[in-house]
């Protein structure tokens, strides 16, 4: 079956690490299932294993992705079949021990085995083929294709969480999302308006920032003083009640400096660099919360499958891009010049 794939990892090209060709179609085991890969979308995440970063995966080559939408082909020995063999089906892209204190508890995220497709021991979704565990497959919201599917195990998934359940926002609650091109910023954006958020961007882009309020932000502004002056002017001196930051270094003051006491900055990346000044006067004395946030449970995926269903939430994708040309997808996503979503499409 054709794959993209890690050759290696880190070096100064990244992008050269990755290979297109053919690799052997994998055969689900016990509590598996096997999907025919119809779109996968990519994620920094993808870029971060090329470059050597974060949770590496054991064993080269490795095929990339951990999105993935398609239809069930089979299910390993003995597993009760989550949906019946020829569904649509959306894979949730977190892999659990399942048996920890964490994965009993409200929150799996927190296992100490915590690991996404593509990690540790597990071969990714960029495939015609992919294996997910059979308990991490979901129907298709109604109205979604398979490329809009694709995009939100993680970016949505990790939108959701950091909206709703870290930063607990409510309808008329205001949120500044830092960026306005990306895929987890796009996501953020459509998920906010959807649950009734006043909702700020910011972005070095005017095209961007034109597009975000094409899509019904209710404010844009340029990065930095303008953005803080131009927060501070509309919510009345007082703040937002949280910002929405993965970016880091380039946005961190510009974040603190827009809450409101008491508000909440929710760090899901770090895109621009990770370390910036802490700022920790400010910090202490405002009494700002700082929340770290990465992908999300079982119950929050399926909760945020219902709710693009119920909102009529279409994710916004850029551009999809044959399996056969993923090396150029990659390309634009490293290039931070695509808007929206990614997808490869491998049918």
């Amino acid at each position: 079956m054709l794959a993209a794939y890690a050759t290696r990892v880190g070096g100064d090209e990244p992008l050269a690490n990755l290979e297109v060709g053919e690799r052997p179609r994998p055969e689900p085991t016990a509590g598996w299932a096997l999907l025919r890969t119809e779109a996968v979308s990519l994620n920094h995440h993808d870029l971060w294993t090329l470059k050597g970063v974060g949770a590496p995966p054991q064993g080269l080559p490795r095929i990339l992705g951990c999105d993935v939408a398609g239809r069930v082909e089979a299910y390993g020995p003995d597993t009760p079949p989550t949906l019946p063999p020829g569904s649509s089906a959306v894979a949730h892209a977190v892999i659990t021990c399942g048996s920890c204190d964490s994965c009993l508890g409200p929150d799996e995220t927190s296992c100490r085995h915590f690991a996404l497709l593509s990690e540790g021991p597990y071969e990714g979704t960029l495939a015609e083929y992919c294996l997910v565990p059979a308990s991490n497959l979901f129907p298709i919201p109604v109205g979604l294709s398979a490329p809009e599917a694709a995009c939100l195990p993680t970016a949505y998934l990790t939108a959701y969480r950091m909206l709703f359940t870290k930063a607990r926002l409510r309808p008329g609650a205001t949120v500044l999302v830092q960026g306005a091109g990306g895929g987890l910023a796009t996501a953020a954006q459509a998920l906010a308006l959807a649950a009734g958020l006043r909702v700020l961007v910011s972005s070095r882009s005017e095209e961007k920032r034109q597009r975000a309020l094409a899509r019904g932000a209710h404010q844009v502004m340029a990065p930095g003083r303008e953005t803080v002056s131009a927060v501070m002017d509309l919510t009345g001196g007082e703040g937002v009640d949280a910002v929405i930051e993965s970016v880091g270094e380039p946005t961190w003051a510009t974040s603190l400096r827009s809450l409101r006491r008491g508000g909440a900055v929710v760090v899901a990346g770090a895109t621009g660099g990770a370390d910036p000044p802490a700022d920790l006067r400010r910090v202490f004395w405002r009494q700002l919360q700082i929340l770290g946030s990465t992908m999300g449970t079982r119950a929050e995926f399926r909760a945020l499958l219902r709710f693009t269903e119920a909102g009529g939430i279409h994710p916004v994708i850029d551009q999809i891009v044959p399996l056969a040309e993923a090396l150029a997808a990659f390309a634009k996503l490293e290039s931070g010049s695509a808007v929206g979503k990614l997808v490869i499409a491998s049918s």
